[in-house]
């Protein structure tokens, strides 16, 4: 690939009128191959993002969710776990919307939970390519998008039913609308990047807004504007981030408690308890941070540890359980990896292959443009994607991260953007010769170390990957090397030597993205690609692995003999005797409005996601959540809405409140002998009890 030294994407000169362009036809001002190239790599992308897509699984926690908001657009409005709409789940729902529109139009199946998340992948890498080729060029925009399809995270990520793929993709848009901003100074584009991050607040929350110093930066360096100018479209900017971003916790504010869900994850039914305290500052326990007067659940049980000394939540995926599965306090100091997490054998095989690259290409990018005007289009571009990475690194490093690879789709975006642009900076830098002309092999011979280094962590997967990497290396080193020090003449040495460099910082990424082609490997609920272990590392992503294994019991599930819960154990078909159970149940329901009530979310779960049928949650996810409270059980069961509660025998509720309802129900309700219930043998561990209206 001949490699374009632009310094600024270039402009169409087009005097002549417009006619049709075929979609492989690249358009004026790029390069013949590019729109052929793109399309490839967009190709490619969809490829590794829906293979074997029709096997998908549920994330029972949100799919439970998704089945809810497909029965009632209420429950869609507020992101109600169960069909009744009686609590909400423990994050904004913005990021199960096209999950569920998706399940209206094509059923309710995994795959079509699925979908969503690829689209938004494929489009990511579009997006990739459209602001990298605007800042530094097609060539460096391609180079983005393909090792932004490369990343392995990227592969797991997007065929994963999350909320990381939809928040990957607003923030993507986000850093093209606000780079537009920063090359004309235009309001317009710098309010929609204000709405894409308000937009990303309603699937990842207070995260979102870790990306606005980036944004701010770029548009008060290299905005053509005087200051105060500048100041005041970035001002208004943020009152528009505000104003989008609270719009759903306003909406849940100002509705009536009475017509809307209990608000999970808090004991004030708040919202804003729930996204501040419940979702932000129980992360960040080990710096000190407390959510005690915020209203969260985590607040009564003292700021970690688990589920009111149960174990930790079935799945284990929404912010509670990521600190549950830290233990006490959680934070940077939790058994994630600390401070080091980052460059661990937990995620930077996942994310982190091109940190040397991008590392040199911010140093030299900004040191070699030191000395640009203050609206210099190439400076700004690394300052935006350097702060971008650097805002979200630490965030990672300093926060409760759990098993969840999928977070660092926001770390694997600026680290493709960065890599893409340096490499063609570094190739000109290169070519101008001197002291510059060795910043490429510095930055190949340190991406290709590590990347060996990464490998070989796990040296039963893919024995010869450490060695292709190297051999790789080794030959643009030297070709490069024998360019530099003219000890070659030819033209073609330095083309040669870039492209085997290139291969060899991508060979490896590539590798254990497409090991989403292998049923050997796959990719897990947690967004995970590759080897889940093996080698030095045989424990590596125990956590992850521990959440996914079908049948685990976690707070509550049923087991392997039971009904099911766990990722792997999710279905849109009941088992055989949780069948039994709901043929029971609904035989002997006698008009009630629920089928029954549920000591835990993920004895609801299976029902919930096989039938849609109204099943009535107590606790939320954590079990901590004061819904539904005592008056209210005894005030449904005495209008004859709720005739029969399903407890744990061997388990201690999680709160007082909790305690009151299980004690009153074993009080005053009728426990049914185990012989009488088909599919609810006593080694279940559970009790099912008849409530009569007079009970």
């Amino acid at each position: 690939m001949a490699i374009n030294l632009l310094t600024a994407p270039g402009r169409s000169p087009s005097t002549r009128p417009r006619r049709r362009r075929a979609p492989w036809t690249s358009p004026d001002g790029q390069p013949g191959y590019a729109r052929p190239a793109l399309l490839a790599i967009a190709t490619l992308a969809a490829v590794l993002y829906t293979w074997n897509i029709d096997h998908s699984q549920y994330h029972a926690f949100y799919a439970d969710a998704v089945r809810s908001m497909t029965e009632s657009w209420k429950a869609f409005l507020f992101g109600s776990f169960d069909p009744a709409g009686t609590i909400t789940l423990d994050k904004l729902p913005g990021f199960l919307w096209p999950q569920a529109l998706s399940a209206r139009v094509f059923g309710f199946h995994p795959w079509a939970l699925t979908l969503p998340q690829v689209v938004e992948g494929v489009l990511s890498v579009l997006v990739m390519y459209r602001v990298v080729r605007r800042w530094a060029g097609a060539d460096a925009g391609l180079l983005a998008a393909a090792a932004l399809t490369l990343t392995p995270v990227a592969a797991g990520l997007f065929r994963t039913a999350v909320e990381d793929a939809a928040f990957t993709l607003l923030l993507l848009l986000a850093a093209d609308a606000a780079q537009r901003a920063a090359h004309t100074a235009r309001l317009r584009p710098l309010l929609l990047a204000g709405v894409w991050v308000g937009l990303a607040f309603q699937t990842k929350m207070l995260e979102a807004w870790a990306v606005l110093p980036a944004l701010a930066a770029v548009y008060l360096l290299a905005a053509p504007a005087r200051l105060r100018r500048r100041v005041g479209h970035v001002a208004l900017a943020g009152l528009v981030t505000l104003v989008v971003s609270a719009s759903w916790m306003l909406a849940v504010t100002v509705t009536p408690a009475q017509d809307r869900p209990y608000v999970d994850g808090t004991t004030d039914n708040s919202a804003f308890s729930m996204v501040v305290g419940y979702n932000f500052l129980n992360r960040f326990s080990a710096l000190g941070m407390s959510a005690a007067q915020t209203g969260s659940v985590q607040a009564v049980r003292g700021g970690g540890g688990g589920v009111g000394g149960a174990s930790t939540p079935q799945n284990a995926e929404p912010a509670q359980a990521a600190q549950d599965s830290q233990g006490p306090g959680g934070g940077g100091g939790g058994k994630d990896g600390g401070w080091t997490k980052m460059f661990g054998a937990q995620f930077a095989p996942q994310t982190g292959w091109l940190y040397p690259l991008a590392a040199v290409a911010l140093a030299c990018g900004l040191a070699w443009r030191r000395r640009e005007p203050r609206t210099d289009v190439l400076r700004a571009g690394y300052v935006l994607w350097g702060a971008w990475l650097g805002v979200f690194f630490l965030v990672f490093s300093a926060g409760s991260v759990g098993g969840h690879s999928y977070y660092m789709g926001v770390i694997a975006a600026p680290l493709a953007a960065l890599g893409g642009a340096g490499t063609v900076l570094l190739w000109r830098g290169f070519r101008e010769g001197g002291a510059r002309a060795w910043a490429l092999p510095v930055a190949i011979a340190g991406t290709v170390a590590w990347s060996a280094h990464l490998a070989r962590e796990f040296p039963a997967f893919l024995p010869w990957l450490a060695p292709t990497v190297v051999g790789l290396g080794a030959v643009a080193l030297a070709l490069l090397a024998a360019v530099a020090l003219k000890r070659v003449t030819g033209r073609g040495f330095a083309p040669v030597g870039l492209l085997a460099g290139v291969a060899a910082m991508l060979v490896a990424p590539a590798a254990w993205a497409s090991s989403v082609l292998t049923s050997a490997y796959g990719a897990s609920g947690m967004g995970t690609v590759g080897p889940s272990g093996g080698g030095r590392h045989t424990s590596t992503q125990g956590a992850a692995a521990a959440m996914t294994a079908p049948g685990t019991r976690h707070g509550g599930g049923f087991g392997t003999g039971g009904f099911g819960g766990g990722f792997g154990a999710s279905s849109e078909h009941l088992t055989a005797p949780a069948r039994a159970l709901y043929d029971y149940l609904q035989a002997h329901r006698d008009g009630a409005r629920y089928l029954f009530a549920a000591s835990s979310w993920s004895a609801a779960s299976p029902f919930i996601l096989a039938t849609g049928d109204e099943v009535l949650p107590m606790g939320g996810f954590s079990g901590s959540a004061p819904s539904p409270t005592l008056p209210e059980v005894q005030q449904l069961i005495g209008k004859g809405e709720l005739r029969y509660v399903l407890l744990d025998a061997d388990r201690a509720p999680g709160t007082a409140d909790a305690a009151e309802v299980h004690s009153w129900v074993r009080a005053s309700c009728t426990p049914v002998p185990a012989t009488d219930v088909p599919g609810l043998p006593p080694s279940t561990g559970r009790q099912l009890y008849h409530c009569t209206p007079t009970a």
